[in-house]
């Protein structure tokens, strides 16, 4: 969807629960001594300044990372994500899910991430030059592109041991309907890779027939996260937060109910 920008939005609790649960599975992931793939649908623009007039307008992250990040372990690898970027660019730098990857991946490892915005595209590829030992080796691809198109054209991708994220502003309402096939799909052409699916809690609970469907589809190793939060802000819908994961690695199950513990607070 063209219009969206995440700017608006970024550091919210729904952020810090996405991130926080693709943190830890990249970390799981790279504690293996083997290469990895790392692929994004839809990227942003990667990284955000949280005092920024458009993250100011709505004031989401205050409800978010702002009032969350110190409940997470020092050790745990979305907290140390959050502030080693925050140190190389300033106390209100928010990390989004490309720039996670990016810190945490290694040489040798290959991450594709696609962006169709056209700012959000440029911004995405400045937020990603440079950046870490997976740049250095060349590992990194952005592109413009549509992402379930750019996913089904890649998939497997070498290194066939890896990760989805799959991550749509659900705007376009037929999402709802064509994810559950998409990540089967996918499942098909990459049977051994991690596909991990954002999806927000709206009041009129429209994400609960996506989930079915892919919770009945016979994917191996379906794990769901759901936590709930009071609205950021008058008038806004999302009152929570589900990732589904296909593949999930061992131990995300005990590491999304002590996240729920931390939004919760």
């Amino acid at each position: 969807m063209l219009s969206y920008q995440h700017l608006y939005h970024a550091g919210n609790p729904a952020d810090v629960h996405k991130h926080a649960i693709l943190a830890w599975m990249l970390d799981r992931l790279c504690q293996k001594p083997k290469p990895l793939s790392y692929i994004e649908t839809h990227a942003g623009r990667g990284l955000y300044d949280l005092s920024a007039a458009e993250a100011l307008k709505t004031g989401e992250a205050a409800a978010g990372i702002t009032r969350m990040l110190g409940r997470f372990a020092t050790d745990h690898p979305f907290r140390q994500v959050v502030e080693r970027v925050r140190a190389a660019h300033g106390d209100t730098a928010y990390p989004g899910s490309p720039v996670i990857a990016a810190e945490m991946l290694r040489d040798g490892d290959r991450i594709h991430v696609a962006e169709l915005h056209p700012q959000e595209h440029e911004a995405l590829r400045d937020a990603m030059r440079g950046r870490g030992a997976v740049w250095a080796s060349e590992g990194v691809k952005v592109h413009k592109a549509d992402g379930f198109e750019l996913a089904q054209s890649i998939c497997p991708p070498e290194p066939r041991r890896g990760l989805m994220l799959i991550d749509p502003s659900f705007e376009v309402k037929a999402d709802y309907d064509t994810i559950p096939k998409f990540m089967s799909q996918i499942n098909r052409a990459w049977n051994v890779g991690i596909i991990a699916l954002w999806y927000p809690i709206l009041k009129d609970a429209r994400h609960k027939g996506m989930v079915r469907a892919i919770e009945t589809a016979g994917l191996p190793k379906v794990l769901k996260s759901e936590v709930s939060f009071p609205p950021v802000r008058p008038g806004h819908g999302m009152v929570g937060s589900g990732m589904i994961v296909v593949n999930a690695p061992f131990g995300l199950d005990d590491e999304v109910k002590r996240l729920a513990g931390i939004i919760r607070g």
